[in-house]
C-alpha cells in the first residue's frame, strides 16, 4: 500500500532538512548576510547630509532619494518568496546579494556619471531596494524548508537579529569612515563586505551545479515540479493566513512609525541630548532581545507547550507590551526614561521573530517564502503610510503623544486578531491535520 501523497512529501522534507552542524554553519552566515544586507541599506541614510551638501540637494530632494528605496522594495517581496520555494532561498539569497553589493561599490561612480545626480541616485536607490526585497521572503522560505520546528524560533531570531548588528555597524564604522574618507567609503565598506561574503558563500556553502540550474530555469522560466503551484485559493479562504496577514503588517507598521520618528522626538523634546545616546542604546538591547526571545520561544515548545501558545505569548509581548511602553514616551519628560521606554518598546518588538514571523512558516512551509512575502508587502506599504500619517498627527497635534498613540492602536488591531484567529495548523496540505 503506498504512502498518501502528503506523508510522502513530508518524510522528503525531513530528509532534506539541515544537521545540526549545517545549521549552525547556516545560522551564522545568514546572520552576517542579514547585517550586510542592512550595511548596504543604510549607508545612504547616514551619507544622506554629506552628498547633500556635495551635490547641493535640499531636503525634499534628499527625502526622495531615501524614500525610493521604499519603492523597489514593496515590488519584490511576493516575487523574492514565490522564487524561495521554487529553487531554494540560499539561491535566491545569493544571486541578489551579489547584484545588491556590486551596485552598492558602483555608488560613488553612478554619483560622478553626469550631472543629474538626483535622477542616477534615485534610480540606485529604487534598484537596490528591488534586490533586497527579495531577502526576508526567501530567508523563511529557506528556513522553513531545512529548520526543524522546535529551532525555528531561535534561528529566525538569531538571523534576525543581524538588522540590528548591521545598523550599528554601518552608523559606527561608517560615520568613521566618513569622516575620515569621505561618502564614497562608506559605499565601498558595505559593498566591499557583501561580494567577500557572496564569494565565501559561493565557494563553500552551495552546489555549482545547482546555483547554475538555478540560473537557468529563472532564465527559461520554467517549474521546477509539479508542486511548485502556489494554493492561492486554499491559503486565503483560512482565517489563520488573514490573522497572520494582519499582524505582520501591523508589527511592520509599528516598527516603521518609531524607526522613523524616534530619532526626531528625541532630538527636539530633548535638543541638549547626545545623539549617540539614543540612536546606539536601543539596537544594543534589540540584539540580546531577538536571541532570547527565540531560545525561549523554543524552550516552551520542547517543554511540552502548544506551538499557537507560545507564537501567541510572543505576539503579546512583541506587539502588546511594547506597544504599551510606545505610550509611555509620550508621558515622560525625563530623558533617561524615555531611553529606557524606547529601548524596551525596541526590543520586544523582535519577539515577533519568534511569533508572526515563525507562524507563517508553521501555516505553510511548502509556500512560506510566497506568504511572507504578500505579509511583507502590506507591512511595507502599511509602513510608508503609517509613517506619513504620524508626521501628520505631529503636524497637526502639535504632540508627540499621538504618534505613540498610532503605534498602539495599530499594535492592538494586529494582536487582536492574531489572538483569535492565529493558528499552528498547516493550510498547503489537502487532509486534515490536528492543530498544534
Amino acid at each position: 500500500m503506498q504512502p498518501p501523497p502528503d506523508e510522502t512529501r513530508r518524510d522528503a522534507a525531513e530528509d532534506t532538512q539541515w544537521s545540526r552542524p549545517e545549521c549552525q554553519v547556516w545560522t551564522g552566515t545568514l546572520l552576517l548576510g542579514t547585517c550586510l544586507l542592512y550595511c548596504a541599506r543604510v549607508s545612504m541614510p547616514v551619507c544622506a547630509a554629506s552628498m547633500s551638501q556635495d551635490f547641493g540637494w535640499n531636503k525634499k530632494e534628499a527625502g526622495v532619494v531615501l524614500s525610493s528605496f521604499f519603492w523597489g522594495y514593496c515590488l519584490t517581496q511576493v516575487v523574492g518568496g514565490h522564487l524561495g520555494d521554487r529553487i531554494g532561498g540560499e539561491k535566491v539569497i545569493l544571486l541578489s546579494a551579489s547584484a545588491w553589493g556590486f551596485i552598492t561599490v558602483a555608488t560613488p561612480l553612478l554619483a560622478h556619471l553626469g550631472s543629474a545626480h538626483l535622477a542616477f541616485m534615485t534610480f540606485s536607490r529604487i534598484l537596490t531596494g528591488l534586490l533586497q526585497g527579495v531577502y526576508f521572503p526567501a530567508l523563511t522560505s529557506l528556513l522553513s524548508q531545512k529548520v526543524r520546528e522546535s529551532e525555528r524560533a531561535f534561528t529566525y531570531s538569531t538571523v534576525g537579529a543581524g538588522s540590528q548588528f548591521g545598523t550599528l555597524v554601518t552608523g559606527a564604522v561608517g560615520s568613521l569612515l566618513l569622516d575620515w574618507y569621505g561618502w564614497p567609503s562608506v559605499f565601498y565598506f558595505s559593498g566591499g563586505l557583501t561580494l567577500l561574503w557572496v564569494g565565501y558563500v559561493y565557494r563553500c556553502l552551495l552546489n555549482e551545479r545547482d546555483l547554475i540550474l538555478a540560473l537557468g530555469i529563472l532564465a527559461q522560466g520554467l517549474p521546477v515540479s509539479r508542486h511548485t503551484k502556489v494554493p492561492w485559493r486554499q491559503l486565503f479562504r483560512k482565517p489563520s493566513v488573514w490573522a497572520a496577514i494582519i499582524s505582520q503588517l501591523s508589527a511592520a507598521c509599528s516598527f516603521f512609525i518609531l524607526l522613523s520618528w524616534l530619532p526626531t522626538f528625541f532630538k527636539e523634546t530633548f535638543p541638549s541630548s547626545k545623539g549617540w545616546i539614543f540612536n546606539v542604546v536601543p539596537w544594543l538591547v534589540a540584539i540580546p532581545a531577538s536571541l532570547l526571545s527565540g531560545l525561549l520561544s523554543d524552550h516552551l515548545i520542547n517543554q511540552g507547550y502548544r506551538t499557537i501558545t507560545v507564537r501567541k505569548f510572543m505576539q503579546v509581548m512583541g506587539l502588546g507590551l511594547s506597544s504599551v511602553f510606545a505610550l509611555c514616551l509620550g508621558h515622560t519628560s525625563s530623558f533617561c526614561n524615555s531611553v529606557v521606554f524606547a529601548s524596551a518598546s525596541i526590543g520586544l518588538q523582535t519577539f515577533n521573530h519568534s511569533g508572526i514571523s515563525v507562524n507563517i512558516q508553521d501555516l505553510a512551509p511548502s509556500c512560506a517564502g510566497f506568504l511572507f512575502g504578500v505579509a511583507n508587502t502590506a507591512g511595507a506599504l502599511a509602513g510608508v503610510v503609517g509613517v506619513c500619517l504620524g508626521g501628520y498627527l505631529i503636524e497637526t497635534t502639535g504632540s508627540w503623544t499621538s504618534v505613540f498613540n498610532l503605534v498602539a492602536a495599530i499594535s492592538s488591531l494586529g494582536l487582536c486578531t492574531f489572538l483569535v484567529f492565529g493558528k499552528a495548523q498547516r493550510v498547503d496540505l489537502s487532509p486534515a491535520h490536528e492543530d498544534l
